[in-house]
């Protein structure tokens, strides 16, 4: 019971790597006191203690790794000695428990500890129950006075559905050429690798593409950031009106907001705005939640802080899950146009290239130069279909091609 182990943090963690430890042994620990700092696959968060107790023991040093559920410290509470490993009476070995080894059953919301309609649990128990898309009032709690501690959610179902990751493909193992390097997947990029794989051989993609004038775009852009650079105020980028576009577009087109569950789509009430944003070594899609009920300035603010965030691994587990579609843009990076992979479970992502000057041939049959703006959808063909799909970008043009209407 008195040893701690790498919780799951997030419903594609596997391991975790221990950055930092803030307690040291011999430390007095109290409930909510930050132990470590735990380096995820997406993010580094605070692992809290869940009793009170003495640290008597670091099982993982600073920089090393431990699977999930692997013990990383030995914490115990007063008049406790430390756990046995072999039983001197039969010789056998002793199943020590752990503190994160999880009985709880899922109950009713009565079950669990509350006060004035909200359910009693620890900081580190909210992360998990975010994390794994868990309603604390489902889960019966073992901690002081009914309270859901981190222990009573490892066994806790994931409330979205996820695509199961195929088999692992056989490894590449030729012999080195002189000067190559082999590099060590990353947590992050083992995750990307394994999901990314499903995607593509589980989720039968097909493919739009559109060419829109982004014209009109850039004079709105320039006539609504003119006062705000006036006034001191951030600017607004071609990308936070695109994401307010595609967000508009969802809301006209619902099936595009979905996803696949078997033997049934499931249509989501609000439009959650996942955003690819590049990291070193990987990527991340932090969430703008319910985006249709938010500004244009709240999209812009909201993504640039969950972007700096991402950067740094500052998110918290809420703020990259539970996304239904995904904007993928890479027109900063010189990109004309690409195909982009759906995240599952989603069922579309959107590819956005750069805003190219090219000519044209206008209504008049006159050659004359413009900006356009290349945009590929990728859709699941199980909840999307052609013609829903071109629907879907008819919206998106609409709206990117008279960008006002965005502020109706």
């Amino acid at each position: 019971m008195p040893y701690l182990e790498m919780p799951k943090l997030s419903d594609t963690m596997t391991e975790g790597t221990v950055v930092k430890w803030r307690k040291a042994v011999g430390d007095t620990v109290s409930i909510g006191d930050v132990l470590a700092e735990i380096e995820t696959d997406k993010a580094v968060m605070e692992l809290e203690a869940f009793d009170d107790g003495t640290l008597k023991e670091i099982c993982i040093p600073e920089g090393g790794k431990a699977k999930v559920g692997d013990h990383l410290a030995l914490v115990l509470g007063a008049g406790e000695s430390a756990p046995k490993k072999t039983d001197k009476a039969t010789g056998a070995e002793k199943k020590v428990e752990p503190i994160q080894q999880i009985s709880a059953k899922p109950t009713t919301a009565s079950a669990s500890a509350t006060s004035g309609g909200r359910v009693k649990a620890s900081p580190l128990a909210k992360k998990i129950a975010a994390a794994k898309g868990v309603q604390l009032a489902t889960i019966q709690g073992s901690g002081p006075g009914g309270r859901v501690v981190a222990k009573d959610l490892e066994s806790a179902s994931a409330q979205t559905p996820r695509a199961s990751a195929p088999a692992a493909a056989p490894i590449f193992t030729t012999t080195l050429p002189e000067g190559a390097k082999r590099i060590p997947l990353s947590g992050m990029r083992k995750i990307i690798a394994e999901r990314l794989l499903a995607s593509k051989t589980q989720i039968p993609h097909f493919y739009l593409n559109i060419e829109v004038d982004a014209g009109n775009l850039l004079k709105m852009r320039a006539q609504v950031n003119a006062p705000l650079e006036k006034a001191g105020a951030g600017k607004l980028t071609i990308n936070d009106f695109i994401l307010k576009a595609v967000v508009a577009a969802a809301v006209k087109v619902p099936r595009v907001n979905a996803s696949y569950a078997g033997d049934s789509i499931i249509e989501y009430p609000d439009v959650h705005l996942s955003v690819a944003v590049a990291v070193e070594d990987g990527l991340v899609t932090p969430v703008v939640r319910s985006a249709q009920n938010k500004s244009l300035r709240q999209i812009s603010e909201e993504v640039k802080d969950l972007a700096t965030r991402a950067r740094t691994k500052k998110l918290k587990p809420e703020e990259y899950q539970g996304g239904t579609l995904t904007v993928s843009n890479l027109g900063s990076y010189g990109i004309d146009s690409f195909s982009a992979v759906i995240n599952p479970p989603q069922a579309i992502i959107l590819a956005i290239g750069a805003i190219v000057k090219k000519p044209v041939v206008n209504a008049q049959d006159e050659i004359v130069p413009a900006h356009r703006l290349a945009i590929g959808l990728s859709a699941d063909h199980r909840v999307v279909d052609g013609a829903v799909g071109a629907q879907y970008l008819a919206e998106l043009r609409l709206l990117i091609e008279n960008p006002a209407l965005m502020l109706i």
